[in-house]
């Protein structure tokens, strides 16, 4: 089949037998029919899941007839091995519209690490906190904090906040030192999947290491990259959306329990573009949510009344 689109941008059409996908992620493929109808054929499914081994759960296995004709005997054909066939990396897609890698002015780095909290939890997050809501949502307090809102602190620890300047080209770069995949969504914006390689140690355990992967000179554009166990990836996006962006795992317990950042993109350039509609404002109201302030609906950095941040004390092995 051809693989010719990745979570709705075209590609350069590239000849593939499969596709590994987490969760949220999209393809279109062209299947070129036979030109008899002599037989009918059945189709296999075979999907695998890391996160489901411990309760039986895979692979699972869906299968359906493709009908030439009516009344056609079915031809069985045997399945090929899976390293038998091609499965394309993410950095081997490359985009239609040929555009080349972007030159970068900011890097953020972020790890995945599993700790022991403070509430007792055990848990995985990117760096050391937490996702949390807080009490005003980040884009009222991106909206009303005036030159403040350019200071990451008054969003709230919580919220994990990354400040981003108008029209800088920002490099992430996720690092996971888990056996465990994780997909991750962006929101606001498609990035540029530049490279993939190994991190981590994954000796301790019965797998493969991962093997680096350069992206070629036209590297795809997607919202939605995995970042496989023991594996880093590199990605790239101009912040041309001003905003306030989720970045999350696509996994939903452990988006649930905050594996998250938020990008506040161009607090200055929102504030004179943007304001919210009357009525998601008086909706807000309705409900007792404040739609002015920092994090905690206070003035300046005053985070008085924010419930509590949940943060580590003690690191737990990421195997």
């Amino acid at each position: 089949m051809t693989l010719i689109e990745a979570d709705g941008v075209e590609s350069m059409p590239l000849e593939v037998d499969g596709l590994s996908m987490g969760p949220g992620q999209r393809y279109s493929v062209i299947v070129t029919a036979h030109d008899s109808d002599e037989f009918n054929y059945m189709y296999n499914v075979t999907s695998y899941s890391d996160a489901l081994v411990s309760q039986g759960l895979t692979p699972m296995v869906y299968t359906g007839l493709i009908n030439y004709r009516d009344g056609a005997p079915v031809k069985t054909i045997q399945s090929p091995a899976d390293e038998q066939l091609v499965w394309p990396e993410e950095t081997a897609i490359q985009v239609l519209d040929k555009q080349a890698e972007l030159p970068v002015d900011r890097r953020i780095e972020l790890t995945m690490k599993k700790f022991t909290y403070t509430n007792q939890e055990h848990l995985t997050t990117l760096g050391t906190t937490l996702y949390k809501p807080v009490l005003v949502p980040t884009l009222y307090t991106a909206l009303s904090m005036g030159d403040l809102a350019a200071n990451s602190s008054v969003y709230g620890p919580q919220t994990n906040a990354y400040v981003l300047k108008h029209l800088d080209v920002v490099e992430v770069v996720i690092n996971n030192p888990e056996r465990v995949d994780h997909t991750f969504h962006f929101h606001g914006h498609n990035v540029q999947v530049i490279e993939t390689g190994p991190y981590g140690n994954s000796s301790t355990i019965s797998r493969e290491p991962v093997a680096h992967q350069q992206s070629g000179p036209w590297p795809m554009w997607r919202d939605t990259v995995q970042v496989r166990g023991f594996e880093f990836i590199r990605v790239r996006f101009r912040a041309d959306n001003p905003g306030v962006w989720f970045m999350h795992c696509h996994l939903s317990w452990h988006e649930y329990n905050g594996v998250a950042v938020v990008f506040i993109e161009a607090p200055d350039v929102l504030q004179k573009q943007q304001s919210v509609p009357e009525e998601m404002v008086e909706m807000c109201k309705r409900q007792g949510i404040p739609t002015q302030g920092n994090g905690a609906g206070n003035q300046g950095f005053d985070l008085s009344g924010l419930p509590p941040a949940i943060y580590p004390i003690s690191v737990e092995s990421a195997n």
